[in-house]
């Protein structure tokens, strides 16, 4: 009688390993597929960095400017940037320029961070500032 039950649980724990080995199996594969094509994304996400690495170091050397200027009908142009440099260069608040232009002084910064842009008819004015010296602004603050 031993022997029976011994070959019977042997014959059990057979059939029970080639049932768990028959339903894992397709899990084994799929997660093998998985970490396949995780690997192949990974390298594509690395191809695809270097490739944005490389268009923006080429982009840095090219002679296009970081801040673009706008062309107007009447061939003025105004940059943000630009704009915020001649005020420097005057020496003038912002409150001081908005008054030379007649416009607000919030009008001012919005222009230098770039979250704005002036109006056409106030282009003149802005350009008129370029040709303007230190004295000369002082003396339209003044009167």
């Amino acid at each position: 009688m031993p022997n029976i039950a011994t070959v019977l649980k042997a014959e059990i724990s057979r059939v029970a390993r080639k049932d768990a080995r028959a339903e894992s199996q397709p899990l084994k594969k799929a997660s093998s597929q998985y970490r396949t094509d995780i690997a192949a994304l990974k390298r594509r996400v690395l191809t695809l960095e270097k490739q944005l690495n490389r268009l923006l170091k080429s982009g840095k050397r090219g002679p296009a400017s970081a801040e673009p200027e706008e062309k107007t009908g009447s061939g003025l142009r105004f940059s943000a940037k630009g704009f915020a440099a001649q005020r420097q260069r005057l020496g003038l608040s912002a409150a001081a320029v908005a008054k030379i232009l007649n416009v607000s002084a919030q009008s001012v910064y919005k222009w230098e961070d770039g979250k704005t842009r002036p109006r056409a008819s106030q282009l003149p004015a802005i350009a008129s500032l370029r040709k303007m010296g230190k004295q000369e602004a002082a003396k339209l603050l003044a009167g």
